[in-house]
């Protein structure tokens, strides 16, 4: 299952967890996708979006 908007192509990023003793272990941020049924090439299908696309109207949703 791939975490990336299908839209804009924004995937996980990585980076470190860096506790108080400044002990760095590997961490991963995930994008938040929402399964939503938008129109594209004049169909209604369902597709993987982040919400910053969906804020923005890069989506026309299905009703």
């Amino acid at each position: 299952m791939s975490k990336v908007c299908e839209i804009c192509g924004k995937g996980p990023s990585f980076g470190n967890n860096v506790s108080h003793a400044n002990n760095k272990t590997r961490r991963i941020w995930y994008p938040n996708l929402q399964k939503v049924k938008a129109i594209s090439n004049g169909a209604v299908r369902s597709v993987k979006v982040c919400t910053r696309c969906i804020r923005s109207g890069s989506v026309t949703k299905a009703l």
